[in-house]
């Protein structure tokens, strides 16, 4: 309209549905693929908007669904929990939320009455990158692996159950990449400022389950280990040290698979998937017939078998890794390989 203004008309079901008046302020947003997001100060000021939910207690009739319920929440972003009864809350149900407010990062109460408690999260999730907290849930996983091997090794019941007592760090940082990862999915502009933008999120999504599971298969061997110890089972240094070794091959699978996440080196995300097939299925299965001949106590054979069954997957997590990070790395193009575009 002019020879210095340009003009864009709005489609007139867009206005309707937002009700945007002549006058109100409208947001233009440059966006990383080069589009231009358009937004009303109504809709600006809802992504502002604190997210509030309620838990009816009384409905929460079975042991640990109050609990669970709570996790969902923090999971979903919401920033106040309420959870509120029609009679004095139970004493189970009070411990089930002083029990999970401490594994859920920024999460505590801020009101506290016989027939009700209000939870409040402080985080920002601005304040996160993602990839730090990916990394991190990494450090536990593999620190529990290595700790519950080593307390089998040295016969240390301490280090094993310092192995255990990580699971609840391991929640903590896995329940807060979910909660960053939903935060994202809503959000184009969350996405970008944790690191997300560019990332596929169902592979984030995979690799972050796969990392909880890691920890979890960590405080199974720290679990093992304990048993082991208590019950007196010894099988001798050389059997031992056999474990230790496939322990550190399955260690280092996954290690390179989580290497391989972060720099997109291929070759490393195939050198763990290999490693896993040729080395760790054949080696776990041979050790599991030697353990018939030292143990003729087939409970005691349980404990080391499951240690071994521990090591393996953790290998098969690695090698699953390794897998998400080459598929993730052919999303753009790189010296093996590159994508072309042919005109139709």
């Amino acid at each position: 309209m002019g020879p210095s203004t340009l003009a864009i008309s709005l489609p007139s079901n867009w206005i309707k549905e937002t009700g945007v008046r002549k006058g109100d302020l409208i947001f233009f947003t440059p966006e990383p693929d080069g589009s231009l997001k358009l937004r009303i100060r109504a809709m600006a000021d809802r992504e502002k908007k604190v997210k509030e939910s309620e838990i009816k207690a009384d409905v929460c009739d079975q042991t640990g669904l109050l609990e669970r319920i709570i996790v969902g929440n923090y999971l979903l972003g919401h920033d106040i929990i309420r959870i509120v009864s029609s009679k004095n809350l139970s004493t189970s149900h009070k411990e089930e939320i002083r029990s999970i407010i401490h594994k859920l990062i920024g999460l505590g109460i801020i009101e506290e009455t016989p027939m009700r408690i209000v939870l409040q999260c402080s985080i920002d999730p601005l304040k996160f990158q993602i990839d730090m907290v990916v990394r991190r849930l990494y450090e536990i996983a593999s620190s529990m692996h290595r700790e519950s091997i080593q307390a089998l090794f040295e016969s240390k019941i301490e280090l094993a159950k310092e192995a255990i007592r990580r699971e609840d760090d391991a929640d903590m940082m896995y329940w807060l990449a979910i909660r960053l990862l939903y935060s994202a999915q809503r959000s184009k502009e969350i996405a970008q400022k944790v690191g997300l933008a560019k990332l596929n999120l169902l592979n984030v999504i995979s690799i972050v389950g796969n990392l909880e599971r890691m920890a979890d298969w960590g405080e199974k061997i720290g679990n093992s280990v304990i048993e082991i110890k208590n019950r007196g089972v010894g099988v001798g240094k050389p059997f031992i040290n056999e474990i230790r070794q496939l322990s550190e091959e399955a260690f280092d699978i996954h290690s390179k698979a989580m290497e391989s996440v972060f720099t997109g080196d291929m070759k490393h995300a195939n050198t763990s998937i290999e490693g896993y097939k040729k080395f760790i299925e054949q080696r776990e299965e041979k050790l599991v017939e030697k353990l018939s001949l030292q143990l003729p106590d087939s409970q005691s054979v349980a404990y080391f078998r499951h240690i071994l069954w521990a090591i393996r997957r953790m290998a098969e997590i690695g090698a699953e890794i390794a897998e998400i990070s080459i598929n993730q790395a052919l999303e753009k193009s790189t010296e093996i390989c590159k994508e072309l575009t042919m005109a139709i």
